[in-house]
């Protein structure tokens, strides 16, 4: 008997917690203006999930908006992070990511491609550099304490703090 396939992910806060059991569907890419201001961005990557694969909120689950009259919008109540595109029919997509290894899901499509950014296509020759390159935020960036949950299950969260640093 072989091992069903597994996919875990969740908020940035930890509050809602997910695992996908079995195959998921189709990866995309929509940059249709509702997906944009739903995800605060250039465009909502999203794995659809179908047939037998079941999605089981392990902890919390999201709060809902109802984007249109047939799609609903889950998100973390708590943190604000887009978490699923829920159709009828059972027709329901996550955000990509929101998985713990988002780098393992390769979108394969784009939709409402009118809505396209135009300079989303020009990505790759905008300058780049590496977080730690930034000097002139370097202090900064030694300052930040992340609250965000880590990419993987936790049995609580937040941790209980022990006020000592080198326990938490």
């Amino acid at each position: 008997m072989s091992k069903l396939e597994s996919h875990t992910g969740g908020c940035q806060c930890g509050a809602v917690r997910f695992r996908v059991e079995g195959e998921l569907g189709t990866a995309s890419i929509c940059h249709c203006r509702m997906c944009q201001k739903a995800f605060g961005a250039l465009y909502a990557p999203l794995v659809g999930i179908r047939g037998d694969t079941r999605l089981v909120w392990t902890r919390g689950e999201p709060k809902r908006f109802q984007s249109s009259n047939h799609v609903a919008r889950g998100f973390c109540a708590d943190c604000g992070t887009p978490l699923t595109y829920e159709a009828p029919d059972d027709d329901t997509a996550i955000a990509i990511g929101a998985f713990d290894n988002p780098a393992s899901i390769d979108p394969v499509i784009q939709y409402g491609v009118e809505g396209k950014l135009p300079f989303t296509d020009k990505m790759s020759e905008i300058p780049a550099r590496r977080t730690e390159e930034d000097s002139e935020t370097a202090v900064f960036l030694a300052s930040i304490v992340s609250n965000q949950h880590p990419d993987h299950d936790t049995e609580t969260w937040p941790p209980v703090r022990s006020g000592n640093p080198d326990n938490d």
